[in-house]
């Protein structure tokens, strides 16, 4: 399975949150998925970081990549298909990072891990 991770399904992963699902945390812990993470992603926590409503344990430019490694997960680029399908997308949700996370899973054929439920009527596939 190729799993796209939403920005906190990252963070509760790589942190050991109990936010996260133990049926998340298993499936993303297990070596037969693909887990991704989206540079939106990362756009994002940088975003948060400036604003200060994220904090991790080392720089960013330290730590993410560590943990990136780590835990096998790889990164999923924007790409024009990507931003077609954002266009087409209703707005049922307002969040651009989450909208966009939608479109790279639609056109990739990938199941969003994600706590927020909206994905699902972006006619994704939703794993929590």
């Amino acid at each position: 399975m190729r799993l796209l991770l939403d920005t906190h399904s990252f963070l509760w992963f790589i942190g050991g949150d109990e936010r996260l699902s133990a049926r998340a945390r298993e499936v993303i812990a297990d070596i037969e998925n693909e887990a991704y993470l989206s540079v939106a992603s990362l756009w994002e926590m940088a975003i948060k970081i400036n604003l200060g409503k994220l904090r991790l344990p080392r720089p960013f430019g330290v730590f993410v990549p560590e943990q990136i490694m780590l835990n096998e997960i790889k990164i999923l680029h924007v790409e024009l298909p990507h931003i077609s399908r954002y266009i087409e997308l209703p707005l049922y949700h307002r969040d651009p990072f989450d909208r966009l996370l939608a479109a790279q899973a639609y056109v990739e054929g990938m199941t969003v891990v994600s706590k927020d439920e909206v994905f699902a009527r972006y006619e994704v596939d939703l794993l929590w």
